[in-house]
């Protein structure tokens, strides 16, 4: 298992995550420190598990807004199979996120904790 070092709202964390998979959490990192930057801009500094909240959550709309567009574009095409490329990009994605939603869990509670 390796570790990665995140900036999220000027702090660092800590992650661990699969060998290999270390270019790939720091991308999300990067991402979900976008967020709470954009979120900081609008809001300002409201704490970090409140901005950790609120990232999860226009991360969660963004993950719906997908699923839904997904979803009418199965019933445009009558409901045809995704490719099996597609069906890879789709698991990879939903995992992806999945461990997102894991880490950004924890690092909330660690905050609470602090």
């Amino acid at each position: 298992m390796s570790e990665v070092q995140v900036t999220i709202n000027g702090r660092d964390y800590l992650v661990g995550c699969d060998d290999g998979q270390e270019a790939h959490v720091g991308r999300l990192g990067r991402y979900v420190d976008q967020k709470v930057g954009g979120l900081v801009k609008s809001v300002g500094q409201i704490g970090d598990a409140r901005l950790l909240v609120m990232a999860s959550l226009v991360i969660a709309d963004e993950l719906a807004e997908t699923d839904q567009a997904l979803s009418e574009m199965k019933a445009e095409t009558g409901g045809a199979a995704p490719s099996r490329t597609q069906q890879a990009e789709e698991a990879a994605m939903a995992t992806a996120l999945d461990g997102l939603a894991a880490r950004l869990e924890a690092i909330a509670e660690a905050l609470e904790r602090d």
